[in-house]
């Protein structure tokens, strides 16, 4: 998107400007990013993290954990044809699904809390978009070459050899893309058998249909569209961007060192001519994977992948400085040392500092950088007031306001989840009719149970009354005379329904409802769960 609307510059054109119309550029075509390969310590974690996050997230449904042998043994498994989600030794019941709504509470949190910390770094490092766009450009690098040799090739005419390169990285892309959407599917079903469905043409048509979805989002998004799909249809910067303040961490240029840029330093110095530390050589630039500078300030298209501190600091590294002119800053400790290069006095540093924290302003375009501020003449170094990062943003309110209550309901779930009743029970009685007269002189109600057994493995229970004395039990297909009591086997992991009738005898009838609980408990251990319902009985 361009800031300013402009006249188009193509041939097309000339018909319209020489009768004296004009045509307005709503949107500015795409330009090719090519970032430059870069080495460096936060280009190192970023490919360890790749690393972790692609390798848990392709590896982790072929794992395993024994759940006995009436369960799935994968260690993550989202069953939708039981209705089941399975991580470790958890399972989740459709009823019990306030718990995934905790878990995507506790995530936005999560980023509400890394973001008031460490400003994007979710989009720099963690970001699927930023993971796969990283796997994409190495493979595209691995072909082609560095930024220049695909630089060259792009403007290149269409040759063999062109040709050749375009056909191998689409390929191993698609390969990449099809991989990801198969790793996905194996989520929702054994794994091991489902990749053997897959390929031998047996699977669902739901399965190979989300495979195409993701193979086609994936291919797209991380091949082509890159950097468009966080600064355009990504809603994530924008919502950051009201979250940041002035303690949080972001990626800055230090022009308070940097500037005045200049490419010859080394003839301005000999001419008398005060320059600061930038020499202008666009190297962070290069390797930014969304085409930003930098030294603009910041940006909503910067993701705060850090890659243009590692080349920046490559650079001061060759010319004998002290790394850190591009780092991860604050805004508060900026103004400081923006405060200290700029100031002539301790009034004019008062009002850097309060122009600055009213503002938020970062960048220095209105103040002059004193160089001889920054450095001690006689030893060359930076002076030791110059601040970088405190450690003391981790402990700030709203830091441990966010804290809090992220850890807060995770202790809370936890707690709920250890002391949950793996036995439940629902109960309804007979609507239509209400009672059933025997010849006798008992009177019959009848109710439909559901029994819920939420252990993988078998287990007996007993069934009986509280509050009302002298009730025979019997069940339908359930073998056994009435009794005060029922003794059955439920099955692992399922809900049981059954037919129950209450049966009482003339002695023990009492006109109208009565109220009382039915129980039910495991014989093996204590645990028991119980329902309140009725027994009708006609008036007198």
């Amino acid at each position: 998107m361009v800031d300013n609307l402009e006249k188009p510059k193509n041939k097309k054109d000339n018909k319209s400007e020489q009768t004296g119309a004009e045509k307005i550029v709503l949107y500015e075509a795409r330009k090719n990013i090519f970032p430059k390969d870069v080495k460096g310590k936060f280009r190192r974690f970023k490919w360890l993290w790749v690393a972790i996050t692609v390798g848990v997230f392709v590896i982790a449904p072929w794992l395993r954990w024994d759940r006995g042998p009436y369960a799935s043994d994968q260690l993550v498994l989202i069953d939708l044809a039981n209705r089941r989600f399975f991580f470790a030794g958890i399972e989740i019941w459709p009823q019990e699904f306030y718990y995934v709504t905790g878990l995507l509470i506790m995530a936005g949190v999560g980023l509400f809390l890394i973001t008031s910390v460490l400003g994007r770094a979710w989009c720099g490092y963690s970001c699927p978009q930023t993971v796969w766009t990283d796997v994409f450009i190495w493979v595209e690098r691995k072909i082609e070459g560095d930024r220049n040799a695909r630089l060259k090739l792009e403007k290149s005419k269409w040759t063999f050899e062109k040709i050749f390169k375009f056909a191998l990285k689409y390929i191993i892309w698609l390969i990449i893309s099809i991989l990801t959407g198969v790793a996905f599917v194996t989520y929702f079903a054994e794994a091991p058998q489902l990749v053997k469905d897959i390929a031998t043409l047996q699977a669902a048509s739901a399965a190979y249909i989300t495979i195409a979805i993701l193979t086609a989002t994936t291919f797209i998004f991380a091949g082509f569209m890159r950097e468009q799909m966080c600064i355009y249809a990504c809603p994530w910067p924008r919502i950051q961007g009201t979250m940041l303040d002035e303690n949080s961490l972001t990626v800055t240029y230090n022009d308070w060192r940097g500037e005045p840029r200049s490419r010859s330093a080394k003839k301005q110095k000999a001419a008398g001519n005060q320059v600061g530390d930038c020499v202008d050589c666009d190297a962070c630039v290069a390797v930014c994977p969304t085409g930003i500078d930098i030294r603009d300030g910041q940006q909503i298209e910067c993701i705060t992948c850090a890659l243009c501190i590692d080349a920046c600091d490559n650079v001061m590294e060759k010319l004998g400085l002290e790394k850190g002119l591009i780092s991860y800053a604050t805004l508060k400790d900026y103004t400081q040392n923006i405060a200290y290069a700029s100031a002539n006095n301790e009034s004019e540093k008062q009002q850097v500092l309060a122009t600055h924290h009213a503002s938020h302003n970062l960048l220095m375009d209105d103040r002059t950088i004193i160089p001889s501020k920054v450095r001690n003449p006689k030893t060359g170094k930076l002076f030791a007031k110059f601040k970088s990062k405190d450690l003391k943003i981790l402990t700030r309110p709203r830091t441990i306001l966010y804290f809090g209550i992220w850890a807060a309901i995770g202790v809370g779930m936890l707690v709920v989840l250890a002391l949950r009743n793996p036995l439940d029970m629902n109960v309804l009685h007979d609507r239509n009719p209400l009672y059933v007269s025997l010849s006798d002189g008992s009177i019959r109600n009848g109710y439909d149970i559901k029994i819920l057994n939420m252990i993988p493995q078998p287990n007996r229970v007993e069934l009986k009354l509280e509050g009302l004395e002298g009730a025979k039990l019997s069940l339908v297909n359930h073998n056994g005379e009435a009794n005060e009591s029922l003794i059955f086997d439920l099955p692992p992991d399922e809900v049981l329904p059954v037919r129950l009738y209450i049966t009482l005898d003339p002695e023990n009838l009492v006109s109208g409802r009565t109220d009382f609980r039915i129980l039910v408990n495991y014989l093996s251990n204590e645990r028991k769960t119980s329902a309140k319902t009725f027994f009708e009985v006609p008036a007198k």
